[in-house]
């Protein structure tokens, strides 16, 4: 089955201690379990998109205006990669395996071409990390399922501000999405 890592959101304004609408440590905490997702599939040779949230300063038609602080906004340090993922990008943006991919909204296949992406490459498994589980996590999960796709979450690489928002996002990947949750408790390679 051909798959596709997507990491989601995962950028200083999400995960670190001053980002502007930061999860803090949870996020902090699974960068070693993103980070050794992305080697793993950089060196297979498979396709790993980093589908990163898009702001312009002082935009009031966004819809998320009016509910987050300003973040992830265009050219500052905020919507980089947070921590050693942004190193990891840079060394194999080159790749033709590596995508970058901007989007504007939760999830990461509304208003983007990451469906054709996935169709060209004839991707029908999509494996989830980063950042927020019970948002863009979830909103990109629920855009999967409804085009087709057969989803995996990765616990030990998914994290939100809101512990009862992860948990709930958590069982209804599962339970709802029909999803793979690989569990904390399992080892977090090839699935």
């Amino acid at each position: 089955m051909n798959r596709c890592l997507l990491v989601i959101d995962y950028t200083n304004d999400f995960v670190a201690d001053d980002g502007a609408l930061t999860c803090g440590k949870p996020g902090q905490e699974i960068e070693d379990d993103i980070q050794g997702l992305v080697k793993q599939w950089v060196d297979d040779k498979e396709p790993v998109v980093f589908a990163v949230d898009l702001h312009h300063q002082d935009n009031r038609y966004h819809p998320e205006h009016k509910l987050f602080p300003p973040h992830n906004i265009e050219g500052t340090d905020g919507r980089k990669l947070y921590g050693s993922l942004q190193d990891l990008y840079v060394k194999n943006k080159g790749l033709s395996h590596v995508k970058w991919m901007d989007k504007t909204r939760y999830s990461a296949f509304a208003g983007t071409d990451l469906d054709l992406y996935l169709k060209e490459r004839g991707i029908s498994e999509i494996h989830l990390t980063g950042v927020c589980t019970d948002i863009c996590v979830l909103h990109t999960a629920m855009d999967a399922y409804n085009l087709g796709y057969s989803i995996v979450v990765h616990e030990r690489a998914v994290a939100s501000f809101n512990e009862e928002g992860h948990q709930w996002a958590l069982g209804h990947f599962e339970h709802v999405l029909g999803a793979r949750v690989i569990k904390a408790t399992e080892r977090a390679e090839k699935a």
